[in-house]
């Protein structure tokens, strides 16, 4: 039967590892990949941190595992690829990978130390091209194919005070996607970068209700902070076959605030 439009969004049969799983954008993924058909594996610095997630779940029908995984660590990451490999075929390759592990470090320019410019490189960029590069080996290794999806965000593409660190990153984030890209296409490996915008989430909620909130989101066109479910969509079209022909892109969901001069 040909697939319709809708069940091409569809991940049944998908293995899907999401990292920097244990909270906020990386634990909402891993539900919504679940709630689409995937087997899911959350990974994390702490696996204890993880083992909610898991049981929420599988409560709901869905497979999950969790896994100890920093993304800054080279053998960290190849550890944690090869206790998939461990648990058998049906976990052994992920076939989507939700690059999302992420940290910034927020003070002025001339105020941030060498420790805060690696922490925030080290995670957001070396983390995102070992964790990428790994998978990518892995997936070209089973002769399959996959999805890539890097999280960057919309300082990829502008920036703000007080998270140079983190804008730089992002900035990286998004020439790397392009990079994978290219030289994965060969390989029927896709790879593309989600940009979200100001997004809603229990870490920053008090921010986006205090004044400075209020005042930030005067200059989104769409007057609206994003919440985690405008989201959904985007990221399963990367993730899905329905985006089979999309590689390279860099998807902004942020209510218009890259393309405003505000």
């Amino acid at each position: 039967m040909k697939p319709t439009a809708i069940n091409r969004f569809a991940l049944d049969g998908k293995v899907a590892l999401v990292t920097g799983a244990s909270s906020g954008l990386g634990r909402h993924f891993a539900q919504l990949l679940s709630q689409s058909g995937a087997r899911v594996v959350l990974a994390a610095r702490r696996v204890s941190r993880l083992e909610e997630d898991v049981q929420t779940i599988e409560g709901l029908g869905g497979q999950a595992r969790a896994v100890a995984m920093d993304v800054t660590n080279a053998a960290s990451v190849s550890a944690c690829f090869n206790q998939l490999a461990d648990w058998g075929q049906d976990w052994a390759v992920p076939d989507v990978l939700v690059n999302n592990a992420g940290v910034t470090v927020t003070r002025s320019l001339l105020e941030q130390t060498e420790d805060d410019w690696d922490q925030v490189m080290n995670t957001n960029l070396k983390g995102n091209w070992l964790v990428g590069t790994e998978a990518a080996r892995r997936m070209v290794a089973a002769k399959k194919g996959g999805a890539i999806v890097n999280v960057a965000s919309i300082l990829g593409m502008r920036v703000a005070g007080g998270v140079a660190p983190y804008a730089v990153s992002k900035a990286g984030v998004v020439q790397a996607t392009k990079a994978m890209a290219l030289e994965l296409a060969r390989h029927q490996i896709r790879v593309n970068a989600l940009l979200p915008g100001y997004i809603a989430t229990d870490l920053n909620k008090d921010f986006l209700e205090s004044e400075l909130g209020e005042r930030l989101r005067a200059r989104i066109p769409s007057r609206r902070f994003g919440v985690l479910t405008d989201l959904d969509g985007p990221l399963l079209l990367l993730a899905s076959d329905a985006g089979a022909a999309m590689s390279g892109a860099c998807i902004a969901v942020d209510g218009a605030h890259l393309v405003s001069s505000l």
